[in-house]
């Protein structure tokens, strides 16, 4: 019987530790892929956490201006500032940095570059690089900033956009100044003939070429060096728009405005973002952001610069400039000596890649005329 029972007391105790041993590893597994799964919801808890503590804290974009504070562009960049903190709800701000980034030929590439997020500047400043823009720079484009800015960010958006030349760079909408006359410091210009021998300042890109074109020797500078050319007599005038006159203080150095109806010219920018800060913006606050972009932005600044022209004029009137109005056969002669720089934009814009640069010519004008 000891024997028996023996036998059948050992024969059932490897039974019962064989069954034990595979339920408390299974436990064990189990716990660890319990606390896996914990470990896992806890750290994506913890990253959703992260992700909206991230969200919350405001994009702040560094603006740059070559211009003084109280310039339009100046405030048009701190006003646009302002609509977007409200936009976003102050998820995106803006801070001005103390001082320009860059002079201003180099402010395209100082952004491009992340020096600033956001500033503008002008196409012409730095010639043959921008040859799409010089669309708006052509002669007879309107007789405000708004209009002109307005019809130009519509064919940019339409058909320039697309082709990149402001590559690594967010266009948040390009824009005109005034309608550019002929400012004298010497005598009245009244004829092609009395521009002969008189060196003006002027902004680069088209209108250089249009200068050249009606027989002035011109001066290529930022408008902000306007003065001081006067004061040394490097120049004897200027073209430039009416704001100019009273924003650089220019009533004592300048005496005669000649005002070609329609514009001599417009100078063409640029109000552009880093990319990379652009990429940073959430999708939601971008989309607020585009909607403050193009025609909003271009008008923005064209109406501004506008209420700066009439400051200007009301300068003139009040120091006893001498205003001429460009007759008729004035008028012809510069149409005539200009007429070639439509024929040298559109040979510019095939060979940047614009299929159709007539078309896409007479859609600005067509835009400029509807706006009027």
């Amino acid at each position: 019987m000891r024997s028996s029972a023996h036998g059948i007391i050992g024969a059932a105790t490897p039974v019962v530790e064989s069954s034990v041993a595979p339920a408390v590893g299974f436990l064990a597994q189990a716990f660890v892929r319990c606390a896996s799964v914990l470990a896992a919801a806890s750290a994506v808890v913890l990253l959703a956490a992260w992700s909206a503590a991230a969200r919350a804290q405001p994009l702040t974009l560094r603006t740059s201006s070559w211009l003084p504070a109280t310039h339009p562009l100046s405030q048009s960049q701190a006003k646009w500032c302002a609509d977007v903190e409200r936009a976003t709800s102050e998820r995106v701000r803006c801070t001005p940095l103390p001082r320009a980034v860059s002079p201003p030929p180099g402010t395209f590439d100082a952004v491009r570059d992340g020096l600033a997020d956001l500033s503008f500047s002008v196409h012409g400043y730095t010639p043959g690089r921008y040859p799409l823009a010089q669309i708006a720079e052509l002669p007879f484009a309107g007789d405000t900033a708004e209009i002109a800015s307005v019809a130009y960010q519509r064919v940019f958006a339409r058909h320039l956009a697309a082709l990149n030349e402001h590559r690594g760079l967010k266009v948040i909408t390009v824009f005109t100044h005034g309608p550019g006359q002929i400012y004298g410091a010497r005598r009245p210009i009244a004829s092609l003939a009395d521009l002969r021998g008189l060196r003006f300042r002027v902004d680069g890109g088209t209108v250089s070429d249009i200068g050249k074109a009606i027989g002035a020797t011109v001066v290529m500078k930022p408008a902000s060096e306007t003065l001081d050319l006067l004061a040394s007599g490097a120049i004897d005038g200027s073209f430039s728009p009416a704001e100019s006159f009273s924003s650089l203080r220019l009533e004592k150095a300048i005496h005669y405005r000649t005002v070609v109806p329609g514009g001599l010219y417009n100078t063409s920018f640029a109000f552009v973002m880093n990319q990379a800060a652009w990429d940073r913006i959430s999708k939601t606050d971008q989309a607020a952001i585009e909607r403050l972009s193009g025609e909003y932005a271009a008008t923005l600044f064209g109406r501004a610069w506008d209420q700066a022209d009439r400051r200007g004029i009301a300068l003139m009137q009040a120091t006893g400039l001498r205003t001429t109005v460009a007759g008729k056969a004035f008028v012809d002669e510069v149409r005539a000596k200009v007429a070639p720089l439509d024929r040298k934009w559109i040979v510019d814009a095939r060979a940047r890649g614009l299929a159709n640069p007539e078309q896409v010519l007479r859609e600005f004008r067509a835009e400029v005329a509807k706006l009027r």
